[in-house]
């Protein structure tokens, strides 16, 4: 029994057998083939002696396969069209069209930058694989640090060493509340500060930037903080709660604009205090000298792109 090595065929043999089956001739394989005839008698004859017998039979009208020719169009197509997905998906991945980019960032910064970033890229980079998560900063850099994140939209805890971040365009998030629409504040344009201390709030820990911010703007007014507060990090949990209750929610203005403009949470609005309340900035950061694929690097331009429009 002949014993043919999977080395021995080329896949430019099993391009001139699928051009002679399409075209059943020799001269217009070869023409498809970029070659002259002669050339590509040569290499049918080199891959018959190969496979031990003829791979197809010559007619005047023409040449038609043998069972053995049969076989090599039949895995050569599956062969030659695998090939062609694999060099289509290399291209897509080089070109940022296709991929994996996994993106962390705080919740304004998700809701203002990343999603619309994410749409934008979705119109020509269908194939692509996007993750987010939505995260306080010291998880976010730390994940960033573990390789978890291609970037993040985060602050930078102090414990962490400057010197290795690339860090991009600060950005501040401006906190107002958030309450069900019935609420008693919600009448007013602005809400007194006394007025918003004296409610239950439903906030983030103590310790995190936006509790420090709305915590220093009260304070700083001497206006005692609320006593009734509940804390939590769930978005789910905080908008459940403002539904059925008349407790406040203090949170970044992109974010309440989200829910109440879009009514994913139904019965909801905003309140105005009457004191700018900022949270310290957040930036765009990636690791130095570290490589990002393709896509990735396409969504942190656009991410970094509708930071500065937002900016202007």
């Amino acid at each position: 029994m002949m014993v043919i090595s999977s080395r021995s065929l080329q896949l430019k043999d099993f391009r001139l057998i699928q051009s002679i089956h399409e075209t059943g001739q020799l001269g217009l394989a070869a023409e498809q083939m970029a070659m002259s005839q002669p050339a590509a008698s040569r290499m049918l004859a080199s891959i018959e002696r190969l496979v031990g017998g003829p791979v197809f039979l010559r007619h005047p009208k023409g040449m038609t396969p043998t069972p053995v020719g049969e076989t090599l169009i039949r895995n050569g197509h599956n062969l030659l069209n695998g090939l062609d997905q694999t060099l289509r998906e290399i291209s897509s991945v080089s070109e940022g069209l296709a991929g994996t980019a996994r993106v962390g960032s705080v919740t304004d910064g998700s809701v203002a930058f990343v999603v619309p970033a994410i749409q934008e890229l979705k119109k020509t980079a269908t194939g692509a694989d996007i993750h987010v998560d939505v995260a306080p900063s010291d998880v976010l850099v730390e994940g960033l640090f573990r390789g978890e994140y291609d970037f993040v939209l985060s602050r930078i805890p102090p414990k962490y060493d400057k010197r290795q971040l690339e860090v991009r365009h600060g950005r501040h998030e401006e906190i107002c509340f958030m309450a069900r629409a019935g609420h008693p504040l919600a009448q007013a344009p602005v809400a007194p500060l006394a007025g918003l201390a004296s409610c239950e709030w439903v906030i983030q820990a103590p310790h995190t930037p936006l509790r420090q911010a709305v915590e220093a703007v009260f304070v700083s007014a001497g206006v005692e903080l609320p006593d009734d507060i509940v804390n939590t990090t769930s978005m789910l949990v905080m908008v459940a709660y403002l539904a059925s209750s008349d407790a406040l929610a203090p949170i970044p203005r992109q974010v309440a604009d989200l829910f109440v403009a879009s009514g994913l949470a139904g019965g909801l609005t905003t309140l105005e205090p009457e004191e700018k309340i900022l949270v310290s900035p957040y930036f765009l950061i990636t690791r130095r000298n570290v490589m990002m694929s393709a896509v990735a690097t396409r969504l942190r331009d656009l991410v970094y792109a509708a930071m500065n429009r937002s900016a202007g």
